[in-house]
């Protein structure tokens, strides 16, 4: 691991002024980081604020940048305005990064940045990450992937620099909770990130609420399950969600797995 880490710190200082893809989450807090105890103010951390994102992250992550003390600035993007993002499609994290890296690469160019970097790590290798070609096209480079760290190395390291985010539950945007097919839209967005909040109330703290139509179909970590076989707690949990409009309410025995709305199509 040592290794490892003494290789992401070659790579970035061999980069030079970089912008780095910033979204508060525990892999571009560590890159950031890292970066900017390299680099120091030759980096910038830019977090793109959006409708997709629940307004929880972008608060966050303004706040671990400014606690590091690196370069910080958020800036606003609109992917409903993309009518190939919004379709939903299987290549939907494909438009939504291109759009995002065009935007971060005309800012690298007029802030006489070299590079951009992101905080893609050797594990979303297995992953169906469609966001990654988009990022070749842009000349994004991804230090913590090509220095080979796994999510595991990434949470030992964060832990290690006292990092206060290193045991962060995964976080992804809230289109992943609607199925391919499924047109994204302002309202269906802000009633998954009504509902999510309301479980993360309850007490939940890895798990997504996944969208179809009448019926959301909860997803859970086995400590979150063990917490929703609660009578009490389960029955708030219904009562909550169809309080925002939903009629069913279900809890999904597979438990919460990243990209599981890849093997939905629209429900009808």
């Amino acid at each position: 691991m040592e290794t490892k880490l003494a290789q992401l710190k070659s790579i970035i200082g061999e980069l030079g002024p970089v912008l780095v893809a910033y979204s508060g989450g525990v892999d571009s807090t560590l890159l950031a980081s890292v970066v900017y105890e390299i680099l120091g103010e030759r980096a910038l951390a830019v977090t793109a604020s959006s409708l997709i994102r629940p307004a929880s992250e972008i608060t966050q992550a303004e706040s671990l940048a400014k606690e590091m003390g690196i370069p910080h600035i958020i800036i606003e993007t609109n992917e409903l305005e993309d009518p190939s993002f919004v379709a939903n499609d299987s290549q939907r994290c494909y438009y939504c990064k291109r759009g995002l890296f065009r935007t971060l690469r005309r800012i690298a160019n007029e802030q006489r940045l070299a590079f951009i970097v992101d905080g893609t790590n050797y594990d979303d290798l297995g992953d169906f990450r469609p966001g990654m070609v988009a990022a070749g096209e842009f000349g994004v480079r991804s230090p913590l992937l090509e220095a080979g760290l796994t999510k595991a190395d990434i949470r030992a390291f964060s832990r290690s620099k006292g990092l206060p985010n290193w045991d962060m539950p995964a976080s992804s945007c809230l289109a992943t909770r609607l199925p391919h097919g499924t047109p994204i839209s302002i309202e269906l967005l802000a009633l998954i990130a009504k509902a999510e909040e309301a479980l993360a109330k309850l007490g939940l703290s890895q798990f997504r609420v996944r969208h179809h139509g009448s019926i959301a179909r909860i997803e859970a970590s086995p400590e979150d399950m063990v917490l929703l076989s609660e009578v009490e707690r389960s029955l708030r949990v219904v009562a909550e969600l169809q309080a925002l409009g939903y009629s069913y309410v279900t809890l999904d025995l597979a438990g919460y797995r990243p990209g599981s709305m890849a093997d939905f199509r629209r429900a009808h």
